[in-house]
């Protein structure tokens, strides 16, 4: 009976210690306020500069010509919003 409690005790002890390697661990490793504004940020050029990018190009496009049209300008930008959701979802996903 006693080398029964005995191991009991043991594999307890063992996994207390496992258990607390394991939060030592993940408080070292937890994500600080700074690096996730940083991450956050990121995801957020990722998905503007395209569409800003689109809307530049597609106002150029469309003074160059005689109407007044806002044909280029709406197209563009429907592409940078298309272009920037899949940049934001390679980041997220790398």
């Amino acid at each position: 009976m006693k080398s029964e409690d005995a191991q009991k005790e043991n594999r307890l002890e063992k996994q207390v210690e496992l258990q607390a390697r394991r939060m030592r661990k993940a408080e070292r490793e937890r994500d600080t306020l700074l690096s996730q504004s940083i991450y956050l940020g990121t995801l957020g050029l990722l998905f503007v500069l395209p569409v800003i990018a689109g809307a530049y190009l597609g106002n150029w496009i469309d003074s160059l010509s005689e109407d007044y049209t806002i044909r280029w300008t709406l197209s563009l930008m429907l592409l940078g919003v298309i272009i920037g959701v899949i940049n934001v979802y390679l980041y997220i996903k790398e």
